[in-house]
């Protein structure tokens, strides 16, 4: 066990490396013009339901969410000034369906024009996946660099669902017997956690972070979109694990992500016990990391598809539904 901490050692000397080694980054021309930009980065609806109700995705204009006389704003006397003056002599409507819900904030491109639902990134997939590192279609990323790469890292280790995903991977490794000599029951779940949850962190603080930072490749995922077949853009997803990007925006092999996964194999020979370190074990870990890659980013990609579809047919729904209450309203306001 005292080998295990080991492998935090290299995550801290990373920490005190921080400060020499963003001094002596230099900053692209490309990213400091970047920089020199305000751009605003708002968060994103979290599952397809948090856009049911945006004026966006109903093509509601905001400005006529408000239907009161902008007048009675100016009232003294009127009733939401009163509400102002004193909440506890309020005597309105609070039900739900006098209430104005939130509406989610919509991220821009480039050009300050929303971004197509379709080519959208949330920050959390169905509302709990992380989704961190991925850049939606049209967007202005945020410039990477040794800080903002640590604080993705740093969010995406220790994310809540990221432990809730470990218990699950634990336990179908201790039920699987993956690997014996860990041995099996409470102690045998203990011991895979405690591992699987050093190979996650060190493998993403590597991949994502101190590698990156220190080859300038940018490893966040940037999707394909619409416009190309299915298997082309299955193809393009099984690329990204040997292809990324630089900081200036070039097709560079993918160094920072693929030695991320080996350095994280080589440094849990340190924390595993003799019988789970050979080769053949490394490698079959190696290419599972290689594969949960692959099916997660195949989600990044298909799933602004997937949520636009379910927006676009939810809204088409109700459309028709009003229609048709609106034609049976008419037939009974005039016999």
């Amino acid at each position: 066990m005292p080998r295990a901490f080991c492998a935090c050692a290299f995550g801290l000397a990373g920490l005190a490396l921080l400060p020499l080694t963003s001094s002596a980054q230099q900053t692209p021309s490309n990213v400091l013009i970047a920089t020199l930009t305000p751009v605003t980065h708002p968060a994103l609806p979290n599952a397809p339901s948090a856009l049911l109700f945006s004026p966006t995705a109903t093509g509601i204009s905001p400005d006529t969410l408000d239907t009161d006389d902008s007048s009675s704003n100016n009232d003294p006397d009127s009733a939401d000034n009163q509400d102002l003056k004193d909440p506890h002599q309020r005597t309105q409507d609070n039900s739900p369906d006098t209430k104005k819900k939130p509406v989610p904030p919509v991220e821009l491109d480039a050009n300050g024009n929303p971004i197509p639902l379709n080519l959208r990134q949330p920050q959390r997939i169905l509302g709990f996946m992380p989704n961190f590192r991925s850049v939606s279609g049209g967007a202005v990323a945020h410039p990477p660099g040794w800080k903002y790469n640590f604080q993705v890292a740093t969010h995406q280790s220790f994310d809540y669902s990221s432990f809730i995903f470990l218990g699950i991977t634990s336990l179908s490794a201790e039920g699987l017997n993956s690997h014996p000599v860990l041995g099996k029951g409470v102690d045998g779940f203990y011991a895979y956690t405690w591992r699987g949850l050093l190979d996650k962190t060190d493998g993403t603080y590597l991949s994502a972070w101190f590698l990156p930072s220190l080859l300038h490749e940018d490893t966040r995922y940037y999707a394909m979109g619409r416009g190309h077949s299915i298997p082309i853009r299955a193809l393009y997803v099984i690329s990204r694990q040997a292809v990324a990007q630089t900081y200036g925006g070039k097709q560079t092999p993918n160094i920072a992500g693929l030695g991320g996964k080996v350095l994280t194999q080589v440094i849990s020979r340190e924390y595993y016990p003799a019988g789970a370190t050979s080769f053949g074990v490394l490698a079959t870990k190696f290419a599972y990391a290689s594969m949960r890659d692959i099916a997660f980013t195949s989600i990044r990609e298909f799933y602004p598809d997937i949520a636009a579809h379910y927006v676009r047919t939810h809204n088409e729904k109700v459309a028709r539904q009003a229609a048709r209450d609106a034609q049976a309203a008419g037939v009974h306001g005039n016999p």
